[in-house]
């Protein structure tokens, strides 16, 4: 008889969400997909509206999710935090980009 997975962590808040965020992003192929998805998302959105070409935003969540999910399943191997936690997710994404493009944080973990 398998034994039975651990129960999911439950967060309360952002703050204690993110450090969870971070265990799933510890390879540096997985942190750099993210970073390539997360900015194509957001240069794909700057060019939407500056062309003022609205149905342009319907690829940033592709160009943000595909390099994104591709490395959670070929390089971490986990399941990406966004099916449990999609707004944290998103807002983590957001926060682990501007923190390496600042310094804040390294591509490689440890």
């Amino acid at each position: 008889m398998a034994a039975a997975a651990a129960p999911a962590p439950r967060f309360k808040t952002f703050a204690e969400f993110y450090p969870f965020y971070q265990s799933q992003h510890r390879h540096t192929g997985t942190r750099s997909l993210h970073l390539v998805g997360t900015g194509l998302a957001l240069l794909t959105a700057v060019a939407a509206v500056a062309s003022r070409r609205p149905r342009l935003l319907l690829l940033a969540p592709v160009l943000g999710y595909g390099p994104a999910w591709a490395s959670h399943a070929l390089v971490e191997r986990n399941r990406p935090a966004t099916f449990k936690y999609p707004l944290w997710s998103l807002l983590a994404d957001f926060r682990m980009f501007v923190n390496v493009l600042t310094g804040r944080e390294s591509l490689a973990m440890g």
